[in-house]
């Protein structure tokens, strides 16, 4: 499978918690997310949310998604139709609850990446192309469990699809 799109760097690129992505005072305002959406970053980047089209890709440092367990910072991140987020490491919970809910998570170096460069994300050869810097880094490989459960859309759309686990 081959994604594309631009990254949209977070600022700070370590680090950023689940607050972060999206505001605590929002949290519990609305179940929206398309709304909550709106807000996505804005208390480290004001600007993040104007430059976000469909299928671009989130690219930060180390930690991502550190902080309180809730799904609403997966959920905020799908329904600004981001594609996929690429971090040199996650936090646990966060990692899980992304897949859960079928948003892809890559771990690669990004210390090179630039806002707005072209990216492409070859997940069946495990590399992340810089298209416009014209460089390319392995991906850690995603494991063919988690390759299933995006493909199905997260872990209750697998399970809603195939009445339980169905992995092979």
């Amino acid at each position: 499978m081959i994604l594309r799109g631009k990254a949209r760097l977070v600022n700070p690129r370590d680090d950023v918690n689940t607050d972060y992505i999206i505001a605590y005072r929002y949290k519990f305002k609305s179940e929206d997310m398309k709304e909550l959406a709106q807000h996505l970053l804005e208390d480290i980047d004001t600007e993040f949310v104007k430059r976000v089209e469909p299928g671009d890709f989130v690219i930060a440092g180390s930690n991502f998604g550190c902080g309180s367990s809730r799904e609403q910072a997966p959920r905020v991140i799908l329904a600004a139709g981001l594609g996929v987020v690429i971090a040199e490491s996650f936090a646990r919970i966060f990692y899980r609850n992304a897949f859960n809910l079928g948003l892809p998570l890559i771990e690669a170096e990004t210390s090179f990446i630039r806002e707005g460069d072209e990216l492409e994300l070859d997940l069946d050869h495990g590399v992340l192309r810089d298209l416009t810097q014209r460089r390319e880094v392995p991906i850690k490989p995603m494991p063919p469990v988690m390759q299933k459960l995006l493909a199905d859309g997260g872990l209750v759309e697998h399970l809603k699809r195939h009445g339980g686990f169905a992995l092979e």
